[in-house]
């Protein structure tokens, strides 16, 4: 036994040896992939600031250029990486940054472009291919449901920097929440009609209506249980790591019962945003904005760069005799996809109102302008491409799924064509519809809002002062100090823009200088030995919290 033993390991360990040399050699080829990514993530953010292009953008464009360099690696995106680790993380953290009082507020339009917006475009992009070019229903439901919903992320940067009115990118930013999740139950049943030829509307829309609550339950149950468990951790880094795990505990049950786990992520990320800001410590709050704006910066521009890379993988996929076909598919899809969300967005708008004279009274129909703006943001994005890549090889009696290919080529095509063309013009657009101004008048109001809403907040500690004071007898030494801290805080409200003086040097500028000329002055204290490493990471620390609070007061008062 001992030598049949000695022998077995004498004939595995090669062949372990090499399956580890193997995996190592891999991991290593891949870290160095992600790398030069993110290398080339920072080249293309900084000279989209420098050429004012939205980021996302160029980021497409550049990874359509990195995929016809010869002799890069072959880039291929895995539809289950983004659906089942991409997608939670971004729709949870737009769920956790959106208003639930506006999204409530919004709710009726946000579910009319989410739901009956995707569902609208879907049908319509069906019945154009199926009478147009014959292409099967079951097919054309398919390839709707894959380029129905548009992605938020490039039309929100472009109509954030525009300063567009507030309700606009609401409703942009709800449906992005909540649009794939149709798109994605559609995609399911498309997908299962065309592999086994059998399908219930009637069952497919009951089916819809139970997922759709069901995920909205779920999801608000998890939000609840990462509020208490981070509460109960009362350790930042635990608590950012539960933060972390939050959408995918959202997303991933629900997505494997056969629903599309958005809503449940979404309702997850909006009921921690309701009920967060009393839970969740201050020093929490501060690293966990820092880590999620950092990973939801590197997922967006990661996967914006995939998605050009797909170039190369497409054209070694299509045959040329193929390609007259699917340009003339693309072209069509493309055309009414974007007339589809316009014949949509104007009776929607319009048409409750005109029949509903309460909710013209409550809700006033916005301008036509708002109205064109909305419609013409249906840029598409990664989940797209993602479906289209997830469409199975073959169906249940083997036979290889239908025009697969095709679904790849025109998914991509109208990704390129609807953030680049869309895209790059939205802003001449927002200019021409003059929606600036709208969003100025905005700007102003909120301003005088933050500044009552500052001045009401101390009026209240002080009052709260004296109350403690008086049942606690604190000493008056104590109550003084505090008093000081509150008139420096009411100083240091920002004036309306009419009042403002134009000094040469501003305050908050002089007090940058000098945060400035104080760190100089440990940094030598340092070198002279006059102060150890930890200690002037700890002063350093209260000097970067201070310049952190000019930057937030100065940006504010803009």
């Amino acid at each position: 036994m001992v030598l049949v033993s000695a022998s077995r390991k004498t004939l595995l360990s090669p062949m372990v040896t090499i399956l580890a040399n193997s995996w190592v050699t891999t991991t290593i080829a891949s870290l160095q992939t992600l790398l030069l990514l993110v290398a080339v993530l920072v080249v293309v953010t900084l000279a989209a600031q420098r050429w004012r292009v939205t980021p996302p953008i160029l980021m497409v464009i550049a990874g359509i250029a990195m995929a016809l360099v010869p002799g890069l690696p072959r880039f291929e995106l895995s539809p289950e990486f983004v659906l089942l680790f991409v997608l939670p993380p971004v729709i949870y953290a737009a769920g956790v940054a959106m208003s639930w009082r506006e999204f409530r507020f919004n709710l009726r339009p946000i579910g009319l472009y989410a739901i009956g917006g995707v569902v609208f475009t879907t049908c319509a992009l069906a019945t154009a291919l199926h009478y147009a070019l014959g292409l099967d229903w079951g097919l054309g439901f398919l390839l709707g449901a894959i380029v129905a919903p548009p992605d938020a992320v490039a039309p929100i940067a472009i109509a954030r920097d525009l300063g567009v009115p507030r309700r606009i990118l609401v409703v942009l930013e709800g449906e992005g929440l909540v649009n794939d999740a149709t798109a994605l139950v559609i995609y399911r049943f498309a997908v299962a009609a065309v592999t086994t030829g059998a399908f219930s509307l009637t069952r497919a829309v009951g089916l819809f209506w139970v997922i759709l609550a069901g995920e909205i339950v779920y999801g608000v149950a998890i939000g609840w249980l990462s509020l208490r468990l981070r509460r109960w951790a009362h350790n930042t880094r635990v608590e950012i790591v539960l933060s972390l795990m939050t959408p995918y505990a959202a997303f991933w049950l629900p997505a494997h019962l056969g629903g599309s786990g958005v809503l449940a992520t979404a309702a997850a990320g909006l009921y921690v945003s309701w009920r967060g800001p009393l839970q969740i410590s201050a020093a929490t709050r501060l690293q966990g904005i820092f880590f999620w704006d950092l990973v939801i910066y590197l997922i967006d521009g990661l996967v914006f760069l995939y998605t050009g890379l797909q170039l190369r993988m497409l054209v070694e996929r299509i045959h040329l005799g193929e390609l007259h076909w699917l340009l003339l598919v693309t072209a069509l899809t493309a055309v009414i996809a974007i007339a589809a969300r316009f014949l949509w967005t104007f009776p929607v708008v319009y048409v409750p109102r005109w029949i509903s004279k309460q909710l013209a009274a409550r809700d006033p129909a916005p301008p036509w302008q708002t109205a064109f703006m909305v419609g013409f943001t249906g840029i598409r994005g990664v989940v797209s491409l993602a479906a289209a890549l997830a469409v199975p090889i073959a169906t249940r009696e083997g036979r290889p799924f239908p025009h697969r290919d095709m679904f790849l080529f025109v998914a991509f095509s109208v990704i390129v064509i609807t953030l680049i063309g869309q895209g790059l013009s939205l802003p001449r657009l927002i200019r021409w519809l003059d929606l600036t101004r709208g969003g100025e008048e905005e700007t102003r109001l909120e301003l005088e809002q933050q500044r009552a809403a500052r001045h009401h907040v101390i009026d209240r500690a002080a009052r709260a002062l004296e109350q403690i004071a008086a049942e606690h007898a604190v000493p008056d030494d104590a109550v003084r100090e505090v008093q000081d801290h509150l008139a420096e805080q009411r100083r240091h409200v920002p004036a309306p823009p009419g009042d403002r003086p134009a000094p040469a040097c501003s305050t908050a500028e002089l007090r940058a200088a000098l945060i400035g000329e104080q760190r100089r002055v440990l940094h030598q204290l340092l070198r002279d030995g006059q102060l150890s490493d930890e200690s002037r990471r700890r002063l350093e620390r209260e000097l970067d919290l201070e310049e952190a609070a000019l930057r937030h007061r100065d940006d504010l008062a803009l």
